[in-house]
């Protein structure tokens, strides 16, 4: 039964090509995230803030001023996942910032092949 159990549980490595639909391969620029869950499945939305309107509402904090009751930025996409996907999507992000941590901030880690669970 563990034999069996080991066999479940191993990953294996693999070469995977994307090929580019449309402008798929143009990079989008986000500085904000946020999850919301729903059965089967979690949408991640990627958005956008101006930098200048980051900086006023930090200095804003800093100071004491009034906050405003929300902050209009811009959905850059969004990404409905499975929770099979956001794991793997977990493990990946989690062996990028072990790498940037022990690298440097500087220097991006070597790109590491997909792991399919």
């Amino acid at each position: 039964m563990a034999e069996q159990n080991e066999k479940q549980e191993k990953t294996v490595g693999l070469n995977i090509r994307l090929a580019p639909v449309g402008n798929s391969d143009q990079p989008v620029l986000a500085n904000f995230t946020r999850l919301n869950g729903a059965p089967g499945m979690v949408f991640v939305d990627f958005g956008f803030f101006e930098p200048a309107a980051l900086s006023a509402l930090s200095r804003l904090a800093q100071t004491g001023g009034k906050i405003p009751e929300s902050l209009t930025g811009k959905l850059a996409v969004r990404v409905a996942l499975g929770y099979d996907t956001l794991a793997a999507l977990h493990q990946q992000l989690g062996q990028v910032i072990a790498g940037l941590k022990a690298g440097g901030a500087g220097k991006a880690p070597a790109p590491k092949k997909d792991v399919k669970h």
